[in-house]
């Protein structure tokens, strides 16, 4: 049985507040996985249905209301974005996936284009894997644990809008979700509620990707933290 692990501690979540007060900038869009940025800086990759609130989340991380956008179409985003964290991380929009309308080559696409940068990209440190809190768990969620799991890389199950959910409902969700994450051999055991309209387990999420980032530069006056 996988331990579960407990909250940040103060310090984790002071070092997630520091991570994120950095400047983070967009830096390279790939449709293609030959299209790849070169390896650097640690990567956590965001990945969800293609309608679970991801730009949502990775606006409120950042505080930046525009910094990942939202397709009008889901599903219509189909390459990695990747951003540049103070320099420290690299925050990767996987593309959405689940998306009803598109044809079953373009999923089959989208698939063999995400197993290929799972398993290859050396610096992916975890995926966080957005799950909706309001509906059930979808067959192309466990799919996508699945491909994960295949590609032998860790992810944690973050659950989005959990403001819209009633705390009895959202606490059966969680151990639903809780279940699903012990069968699955790549799945980090603790799991985040979060909502980027209430601000809900952001700081949280924060301190989690902050665990991954490169050190802090230092010089001979000292720390130069922001």
């Amino acid at each position: 049985m996988k331990e579960a692990a407990g909250p940040p501690t103060p310090e984790q979540i002071e070092d997630g507040r520091l991570l994120f007060a950095g400047e983070c900038e967009f830096f390279f869009g790939s449709q293609k996985i030959d299209q790849l940025p070169p390896v650097g800086r640690p990567e956590v990759a965001f990945a969800g249905r293609s309608n679970v609130g991801k730009s949502s989340i990775i606006n409120a991380l950042t505080g930046r209301r525009a910094l990942a956008r939202a397709s009008s179409e889901p599903g219509r985003t189909k390459q990695l974005n990747f951003f540049n964290l103070a320099d420290r991380i690299s925050l990767v929009d996987m593309p959405g996936y689940g998306f009803a309308k598109a044809a079953k080559s373009v999923k089959e696409d989208w698939q063999n284009m995400m197993f290929a940068y799972l398993r290859g990209r050396t610096t992916l440190a975890r995926v966080i894997l957005l799950l909706d809190a309001r509906i059930e768990i979808k067959q192309s969620d466990r799919d996508v644990m699945d491909l994960l799991g295949r590609a032998a890389v860790v992810f944690q199950i973050v659950l989005t809008k959990c403001d819209q959910v009633r705390p009895t409902a959202l606490k059966a969700k969680i151990a639903e979700v809780e279940v699903i994450a012990l069968k699955q051999a790549a799945a980090y055991p603790r799991i985040v509620c979060t909502s980027s309209q209430t601000g809900e387990g952001i700081e949280d999420l924060r301190a989690e990707i902050a665990r991954f980032a490169d050190p802090v530069q230092t010089s001979g006056e000292g720390d130069v933290r922001p």
